[in-house]
């Protein structure tokens, strides 16, 4: 098997949730525990990816909450801005090569700026575990 042969967009879910930033947190919360899922993009009206909310993000507002005692708020004030995406188009070594640098478990996969998809540790193991019986 040669893995700078597969591609992202090979082994990605198109089929994701995204979140907009107006999302009330409490709802994104249950969704992601409903979905077994450590996180998802945050997209505008457009599909553009303009953030991340992970269960760690979730945590945060969960001790401000309990520290303020107010509402939980909307996904945008909670989410990481900064988000790291990975293009349809790389190689999955590209991929694995940042799972292992850092510390994501999921990675929004985007065209361009726009979110089409999104690739965990977990999609890429399954899809490497699918081509190696294949190859039997």
């Amino acid at each position: 098997m040669m893995l700078g042969s597969l591609l992202v967009k090979d082994y990605m879910v198109g089929d994701h949730l995204a979140f907009s930033p107006n999302t009330d947190l409490l709802k994104a919360v249950h969704l992601l525990l409903k979905r077994g899922l450590s996180g998802a993009p945050v997209v505008d009206e457009n599909q553009r990816l303009v953030g991340f909310l992970s269960e760690k993000d979730c945590l945060k507002a969960a001790l401000d909450a309990s520290y303020f005692r107010r509402d939980e708020g909307t996904v945008e004030d909670f989410m990481s801005r900064d988000v790291t995406s990975i293009s349809a188009s790389a190689s999955l070594i590209d991929a694995i090569e940042l799972f292992l640098s850092k510390n994501y478990r999921s990675l929004p996969v985007v065209e361009g700026s726009r979110l089409i998809g999104q690739l965990s540790r977990h999609d890429i193991l399954k899809g490497l575990e699918k081509v190696r019986r294949d190859e039997r």
